[in-house]
């Protein structure tokens, strides 16, 4: 494949001050590449996470769709909240879309980014009036994932290891095994 430059964005999730927040590169990608070629790009990066996205044309739904993936520096991973919150702000921000919302098809499903108007106090006046605002929030909407109950026998292991913090409930996810724990 010969060299074309591919555009990318560097994004703090989760603040509006440079330099904090989570990092994300962002790279457009104007067709898929492969999975050697991404890993090699976020392991150059070396940040949290690095995701690609591809504009999915002629799609059969009424909102853009874009294939999104996410690369750590040694892996691909299935899901990441906050390269895809840098992906749909990206794209937002630069005029990328034309809709306000934005459907990323992943190995985890079809994820939805909708752009909602920021109604905070220090604007909620100017929206009122009908007033045009570039202040706006995303709203995330991932795939659920069922959760069963911990064996009670490891749950007393889980209360020692925070400090014998008193506990409400331990639950647990099939197949991977992630630990929720509700304090009292």
């Amino acid at each position: 494949m010969a060299k074309t430059p591919i555009k990318y964005y560097l994004v703090d999730a989760f603040t509006d001050s440079a330099f904090k927040g989570n990092p994300a590169a962002v790279c457009l990608l104007e067709e898929e590449r492969d999975k050697k070629w991404m890993q090699a790009v976020a392991a150059e990066f070396n940040i949290s996470q690095t995701c690609y996205l591809t504009r999915i044309p002629n799609s059969t739904s009424p909102n853009t769709r874009f294939r999104l993936r996410w690369f750590t520096p040694v892996t691909e991973v299935k899901l990441c909240g906050h390269a895809t919150l840098a992906s749909a702000h990206t794209l937002f921000t630069n005029g990328l879309v034309n809709s306000n919302i934005i459907e990323f098809d992943t190995l985890s499903g079809i994820l939805t980014a909708t752009k909602v108007p920021d109604v905070s106090p220090t604007n909620v006046s100017e929206v009122q009036n009908g007033g045009v605002t570039d202040c706006f929030l995303i709203e995330l909407n991932f795939p659920t994932v069922p959760a069963i109950d911990f064996n009670s026998a490891e749950a007393s292991l889980v209360s020692k290891a925070l400090n014998d913090a008193p506990l409400i409930d331990v639950k647990r996810t099939t197949p991977a095994d992630d630990i929720f724990v509700i304090p009292q």
